[in-house]
């Protein structure tokens, strides 16, 4: 939604459309930022591992916090990509451990001794 804001104001002013063709010819000519540099190779970021230990709520001290800071305060689009599929991986996992375990006890039930 911000990017639309951003791209809905280049396009009505063409003194942003000029300073940002600028940045972008400083960066092509070699000419960068080290938060450009972070950001581009997602230095800050924390590897996937660490994220799905995050959210399995193993982690703690300051690598949970740092995960924390990083997805809620710094909002990395990526991070947060990243999250939202380990959690969708996380509830499909979870509803077809639930369905196996259903099939297992009703293919067993006529077994149990009552």
């Amino acid at each position: 939604q911000a990017m639309a804001e951003l791209e809905r104001a280049l396009r009505g002013e063409p003194d942003l459309l000029q300073r940002l063709a600028e940045i972008n010819r400083r960066r092509d000519a070699g000419v960068h930022t080290l938060g450009e540099i972070c950001r581009r190779h997602r230095l800050s970021c924390p590897s996937r591992e660490q994220m799905g230990s995050f959210l399995l709520g193993a982690l703690h001290g300051d690598a949970e916090d740092y995960i924390r800071f990083h997805l809620e305060t710094i909002g990395c689009r990526y991070c947060l990509a990243n999250i939202a599929d380990l959690e969708r991986r996380q509830k499909e996992e979870s509803t077809t451990t639930t369905a196996r375990r259903s099939r297992y006890f009703q293919s067993s039930a006529g077994y149990l001794r009552q």
